[in-house]
Formats: structure tokens, C-alpha cells, sequence
């Protein structure tokens, strides 16, 4: 039996859009629109843009805002672009397919291999929705389209206390997916870089704030790490607990400034001082 599609993408505008969750676009902001549908779940990647192509960033998580309230100061300030999924201000994509409801992580399904774990994680998988997820992963992609830019900027959002730098010392969850780790015990603990190239790494320590790089070996959770690393793409999340807006965009022009000095032929302006 053919089964329709769970994706679609259409340039035109339809009846039930999720509400945007974002800083109000500012004077000279353009916005760009993609659609995709999983099952009743509807999803808007919006891209707004101002001046400068470069840095390009991306927020996967709908609940994530801190990031994309920084990323506009940046642009304001700089130039340069974001991709903002929204679908609704949560966290997890939740939809119904063939009236069962299926539930995932938004950043597990960028590798085939992480999707069928991000799916029994909250319930049940089916393999005509790890398909459709594997398209949904790659239609995202294509639209922030890191081919081009040569690069993967994300911005994420963390609770107090929860998953933070600390999550990757030894005995920790997450000790298996790094390869090396420094921290500034001055800094907050839910405050933090992780990165996928060593060279991205020594720079950041060098500026004396918390940075990971993750292991070649680490597990592949479907996450856009590990797709970055697989395809050899410089690869770098800016990670700050939810409300921190100010070190959000410290440590956003620390990494733009990283790239713009460490692969010079990406064309990337270092940001205004």
C-alpha cells in the first residue's frame, strides 16, 4: 500500500501557521519561509537575514528562544542570518501518523542511524516515520544549506542545573562523546561551547571559556554533531541556560570570530567590538 507522505514543502502560504516565537524583525530584516508537515504537526523554518551572508546560525528547538533573541542582537550589530524552526514553542516534535502518536527529539534525525533510538525514547518507531523524519532532517538542512556556507553555527537552550559542561567529565552521561574538555570554574556550568574540530578547540580555551570536543567515536544520536563530524564540516553550538541573553551573544561572537580567523576563506567578518 502507497503511503502518503508525511513532508510536505510548498512556497505558499497556508491556513494553520504556528505562531512565531521570536524578537520583532527589525528594519532592513528580510524573511525567508519553508514549510514542512509531520502527520498534524505543522513547521515553519523561517530565516531572517540582515546585511552580511555570514555567520549563518540555526536553532533546532521551538522552545529555545535565548538563542534567537542573542542571534538578532548579533545581526542587528553584524550582519549575517539565522534559520528558526518553529513549530509551536515546544521542545519535541509530537505528531500523529496513522492515528498513533509518535514522539522525537528534534536533533536525532539528522543520521539514520539516531533516529529509531530518538523515537523509542519516548515511545514507539515505524519505519515509514523514520523515513519521513530522515527527509525532514535533510529538508532542513538543505535550506540552511551548510554546503554553502562550509560551516554549522546552533544555538541551544538548557534549564539550571541540568545538562551543562559538567555533563561530559568521566562517570558523567555524556563522558563517552567527549574527546577532550576545559572549563572556567568562573563561568556558569549550563554556559558552554562544544565543538567538532580540534582546531576550534584550542582557540576557544585559549579564551578561557567552557568548550568541548566531541570524540570521533562518540554515539550517534542522530544529532547534527555527529552529522557535521561525519561529513567533516566545522560544526559549533553556543549552549547557554534559558534567560542568559548576555553570554549568549559573548559566546556567539567568540565563535564567529574563531571562524572567521581560523578558515579565513569562508569569507566570515569578525564582529564589532
Amino acid at each position: 500500500m502507497v503511503i502518503r507522505s508525511l513532508i510536505i514543502v510548498a512556497a505558499l502560504c497556508m491556513n494553520t501557521i504556528v505562531k512565531a516565537q521570536h524578537p520583532p524583525v527589525f528594519e532592513g530584516m528580510e524573511t525567508d519561509t519553508s514549510y514542512i508537515v509531520l502527520g498534524d504537526l505543522e513547521m515553519n523554518l523561517v530565516k531572517y537575514g540582515y546585511g552580511a551572508v555570514h555567520p549563518s546560525f540555526l536553532t533546532i528547538h521551538d522552545d529555545e528562544d535565548t538563542g534567537v533573541k542573542a542571534a538578532f542582537k548579533y545581526i542587528a550589530e553584524n550582519g549575517g542570518s539565522i534559520v528558526d524552526s518553529q513549530y509551536g514553542g515546544t521542545r519535541n516534535f509530537k505528531f500523529i501518523h496513522q492515528e498513533v502518536t509518535y514522539q522525537t527529539d528534534p536533533n536525532s534525525i539528522y543520521t539514520k542511524t539516531g533516529i529509531r533510538p530518538g523515537l523509542e525514547k519516548f515511545g514507539r518507531a515505524h519505519e515509514d516515520v523514520i523515513t519521513e523524519l530522515e527527509n525532514a532532517g535533510k529538508i532542513i538542512l538543505n535550506y540552511y544549506n551548510p554546503l554553502k556556507t562550509g560551516y554549522i553555527f546552533t544555538l541551544h537552550n538548557n534549564g539550571d542545573s541540568g545538562f551543562g559542561i559538567s555533563s561530559y567529565l568521566k562517570g558523567y552521561d555524556l563522558e563517552t562523546a567527549a574527546d577532550s574538555l576545559y572549563i572556567n570554574f568562573q563561568m556558569d556550568n549550563d554556559d558552554m561551547v562544544l565543538v567538532t574540530e580540534p582546531v576550534l578547540f584550542s582557540w576557544l580555551k585559549k579564551e578561557n571559556v567552557n568548550v568541548v570536543l566531541q570524540a570521533k567515536n562518540a554515539p550517534d544520536d542522530g544529532s547534527l554533531s555527529i552529522y557535521a563530524m561525519h561529513h567533516h564540516i566545522p560544526y559549533i553550538n553556543v549552549e547557554v541556560q534559558h534567560g542568559h541573553i548576555d553570554e549568549h551573544l559573548r559566546l556567539i561572537r567568540l565563535g564567529t570570530r574563531a571562524l572567521a580567523e581560523l578558515y579565513p576563506s569562508l569569507g566570515i567578518k569578525k564582529p564589532a567590538e
